[in-house]
């Protein structure tokens, strides 16, 4: 069952050039793709390829000078500005790309249960406990400011915090972003464990090493425009499964396949 599509989304950003002229600024162009319940979704590019953006356009993050032409349905529901406060941490969070969204003034406890209060749920303090549990996390963590916790740590504790509220789909930004390999392993396999237990997760990265272990399928990003989409086991041998010479040529490009190139014999 498809939780969330993009259905040939443009985003792009109006300017001033001059007094008076404005322009608008292309970043984003056709992006179209889906998340199914019990599947995870990575979405891979290129730093400031526009990945993030597309998390953003999502959950209503973007400057006021941006402008979004085309529709995203979530769960059947046209997604504006309308419905989304609705689904806002109740039936889809944001696991945001820098461990900064912690706010440094407050313990980690403290944001775990005002994340449980904006999803509606009744801020127990041995539920909100055992939330932290699931992602290894205790009572010292608890009582923590955001810079006493490890990237590790931290990172497990924006996931916390995102999942709360149990929503239907998890949209995580770089999550394994400094992190060791243990750690990164740790993030990863959660999300690919929300996914088992029927959630949707889109997971974006720049790593397609990375992901392939954790993914039922690729949604490449290039440039602003989705440039080839793939399910994750087509992902072995020379490629030859690949539908996307793109695809063929990020793979084959991996340190194990060699760092070949398109025309390296």
């Amino acid at each position: 069952m498809t939780l969330l599509s993009f259905n040939n989304v443009d985003l792009s950003f109006r300017r001033y050039c001059g007094l008076l002229k404005v322009r608008e600024m292309p970043v984003l162009s056709r992006i179209g793709f889906a998340v199914k319940r019990g599947e995870v979704v990575a979405l891979i590019g290129a730093s400031g390829g526009g990945k993030s953006l597309i998390a953003h356009a999502l959950f209503g993050i973007l400057p006021p000078n941006a402008q979004i032409r085309g529709d995203i349905h979530f769960d059947g529901l046209r997604v504006d500005e309308s419905t989304r406060p609705a689904l806002l941490g109740r039936r889809m969070a944001l696991v945001p790309q820098s461990i900064s969204h912690l706010d440094p003034m407050a313990r980690c406890f403290q944001q775990l249960r005002w994340a449980a209060r904006r999803a509606g749920l009744k801020a127990d303090d041995a539920a909100l406990m055992a939330v932290l549990a699931q992602f290894g996390l205790d009572a010292d963590a608890a009582r923590a400011f955001p810079h006493h916790l490890s990237g590790g740590m931290a990172r497990r504790m924006l996931m916390a915090i995102a999942t709360v509220g149990d929503p239907d789909l998890i949209v995580a930004d770089e999550p394994t972003s400094g992190l060791d390999d243990d750690n990164a392993a740790r993030i990863l396999s959660k999300l690919k464990s929300l996914a088992a237990n029927g959630k949707g997760v889109l997971l974006i990265t720049h790593s397609l090493a990375t992901a392939l272990a954790y993914a039922d399928s690729v949604c490449l990003v290039r440039n602003g425009t989705v440039a080839g989409e793939e399910r994750a086991e087509a992902f072995e041998d020379c490629g030859e499964r690949l539908r996307s010479d793109y695809a063929r040529a990020l793979w084959q490009a991996l340190p194990h396949n060699g760092f070949r190139v398109n025309g390296d014999a």
